[in-house]
């Protein structure tokens, strides 16, 4: 069930479009900042404010990386896994990463401190290999730099 505040907040969005599905993924973001993912009472939550199926908000949700459908970690790493990242050292600090976190692409630490995520580009190719941890970008990565970042997210 959608809170007072999610259907407030998703109301105001679906004022600003010309049909309430247009909506859809101002909503899903809604859901998953006040509950960190969107789960599938969510979607069907979400289909039912905007008119749509649960299918199509499905749809809509698992097409977009960053609406989350499982639970995550207090924080998001985006590692970028372009070519230009992929030249300069990606497959290296995936495998650090990895290791040194314990968990695989797609997962999260067993402590729920960090779920590690591959992303087709983060803008930063002059930088590679890049990664993002919520919203701070880290370049010009090595497995030593990458380390200092990840300190900086306690």
């Amino acid at each position: 069930m959608l809170t007072f505040d999610e259907k407030r907040e998703i109301s105001a969005h679906i004022a600003g479009y010309p049909y309430p599905r247009a909506a859809v993924v101002e909503a899903l973001k809604i859901v998953q900042r006040h509950r960190g993912w969107v789960s599938e009472a969510a979607v069907a939550d979400v289909a039912g404010a905007l008119g749509m199926t649960p299918d199509e908000v499905d749809a809509v949700a698992t097409f977009y990386t960053l609406v989350f459908r499982r639970p995550v970690g207090r924080h998001i790493i985006l590692l970028c896994d372009s070519v230009s990242c992929g030249v300069k050292g990606y497959d290296a600090l995936r495998r650090h990463l990895a290791s040194r976190l314990g968990i695989g692409l797609g997962q999260t630490t067993a402590d729920g401190r960090f779920t590690l995520l591959p992303t087709a580009c983060l803008g930063a190719c002059e930088q590679a290999p890049v990664m993002m941890v919520d919203k701070v970008l880290y370049g010009n990565l090595t497995p030593e730099k990458a380390d200092e970042a990840l300190a900086r997210h306690p």
